[in-house]
């Protein structure tokens, strides 16, 4: 027989949401890896931390380039880790600073190294502190994963150690289909097996992941960090709660 969850007296939304819960939906980048933050911030602070003397809105010009890239190539494998992707990411974002002027073309491997470096080390710290939170959760509903990501997920999770926990994953790059678009959720729900109503999404992403999940029936849980556009980002639905952290969906 699976253990029981208990979750956080303290915070009653929490408490309802898993009323009649059977079956629950991730998010990955960002919600596991992350806690909550978008990429985007997590790069910026790896870029200060390693001198890049840039503005905020010429890095987000070369992260944008990079997606693109990243959407238009296929620069990342299957195999390629998280530290291969990262490594991948670093390298587009910091050549297309060099090749505006904007950055020294010396610089490029030796930054890309170091910003990659403390990318993954942050991404490890937070999938470590994610690790007791789906293993509780797994005892008690099978779970999950939805994914905007490059192809290589499984890869991604079985480096992280937390592959095991998910009965099955759905890969924008995999399956053709990327949030926001509601049908990634269908997916989703289909692999469970069960009713959207029976379904609870956890995702950063109010545009990508609460709204769409919700439109279809799912109840949502959104974790709150630094956003890429705060306009967009700052208040989820009526009745969808917010946590700081995953922690908040269990109890030791």
């Amino acid at each position: 027989m699976k253990k029981s969850v208990k979750l956080f007296a303290m915070n009653s939304q929490i408490n309802d949401i898993f009323t009649g819960i059977k079956g629950v939906i991730f998010d990955y980048g960002g919600t596991i890896d992350s806690a909550g933050d978008h990429w985007s911030e997590v790069i910026w602070n790896a870029w200060q931390k390693a001198d890049i003397a840039v503005s905020k809105g010429e890095f987000r010009e070369a992260y944008v380039f990079a997606e693109r890239e990243l959407a238009r190539v296929r620069h990342i494998l299957p195999q390629h880790t998280f530290a291969d992707m990262l490594l991948i990411k670093m390298r587009l974002e910091l050549q297309w600073l060099s090749e505006n002027g904007l950055f020294p073309p010396a610089l490029v491997e030796e930054k890309a190294k170091e910003t990659a470096d403390l990318c993954y080390k942050a991404a490890e710290a937070h999938v470590k502190d994610a690790i007791p939170v789906l293993k509780t959760l797994a005892e008690k509903f099978p779970l999950v994963l939805v994914s905007n990501f490059y192809g290589n997920i499984e890869s991604v999770l079985k480096d992280f150690g937390i592959y095991r926990f998910f009965k099955k994953i759905i890969e924008s790059a995999v399956v053709g289909v990327r949030k926001p678009d509601p049908e990634i959720f269908r997916l989703g729900v289909k692999a469970l097996g069960m009713d959207p109503k029976e379904v609870l999404v956890v995702g950063d992403s109010i545009k990508k992941d609460i709204l769409p999940a919700t439109s279809i029936g799912c109840h949502a849980v959104w974790i709150k960090g630094l956003t890429w556009d705060p306009a967009e980002e700052s208040t989820p639905p009526a009745g969808v709660p917010t946590i700081d952290s995953l922690s908040e969906l269990i109890s030791k």
